[in-house]
């Protein structure tokens, strides 16, 4: 089987960079900077209109931790709305605890109105904050997650390799585990290899701006 790699966009040049890349998927957000947010609606109608590929959204009101208020859980919900009417194809979503475990309570409305509503509904890497990262693995495949985005509960997925690989055999089938963070073309074929992933994560750029679709085309071949 070969690899899937999805690609993260923040505007609609990178969208048309991975498309042209051969990448499966595109996760759409904004502010890359501080690890992403939710996009405008006015980008995500015109990505939803114009990128012709498989368009997950990540739905995370703000950067910092992923310690919600009712009032910021009720913005995740609408802007799941949003994405629902619009018909893309899946929600990223997360959110822990003050302890550090999954709020499986706050992302179960999220993920029964996804599912509902025929979207895919990805874990983000609010799970390298856990307290516990196998215990969260186990509540976000309980929530009914299709996969999870994790480099490990380190700085990049190449680091944390030998926890990735741990979460797929854990996972043993239940869950996609999706390494991201960190992953360009030098090191992808040993993060797949190592850990037994078969999705992968990357914003396949030079500066974090703009999807390269040359580097798109090596991830893939590597």
């Amino acid at each position: 089987m070969g690899k899937i790699l999805e690609v993260c966009a923040n505007s609609l040049e990178s969208v048309f960079a991975a498309r042209q890349g051969g990448a499966a998927r595109i996760e759409l957000c904004s502010e890359l900077g501080v690890g992403g947010v939710t996009p405008s609606y006015g980008l995500l109608s015109l990505v939803r209109e114009r990128a012709h590929l498989s368009v997950n959204v990540l739905v995370r009101p703000r950067s910092g931790n992923f310690i919600y208020s009712p009032h910021e859980a009720e913005q995740v919900l609408r802007d799941i709305c949003i994405c629902a009417d619009l018909g893309v194809d899946g929600v990223v979503i997360g959110a822990l605890d003050a302890v550090g475990q999954v709020d499986t309570a706050m992302c179960r409305k999220w993920v029964d109105y996804a599912h509902r509503n025929g979207m895919s509904v990805t874990f983000h890497r609010a799970i390298d904050s856990a307290s516990d990262i196998f215990s969260a693995l186990e509540d976000v495949i309980s929530l009914g997650c299709d996969r999870v985005l994790t480099s490990g509960g380190c700085q990049s997925a190449y680091q944390g390799r030998t926890v990735i690989r741990d979460m797929v055999s854990r996972a043993a089938g239940r869950i996609i585990v999706m390494p991201g963070a960190g992953i360009n073309p030098a090191n992808i074929a040993t993060i797949a290899s190592f850990t037994g992933a078969t999705e992968f994560h990357s914003s396949a750029s030079r500066d974090h701006t703009i999807s390269d679709e040359n580097i798109v085309r090596k991830l893939l071949e590597s």
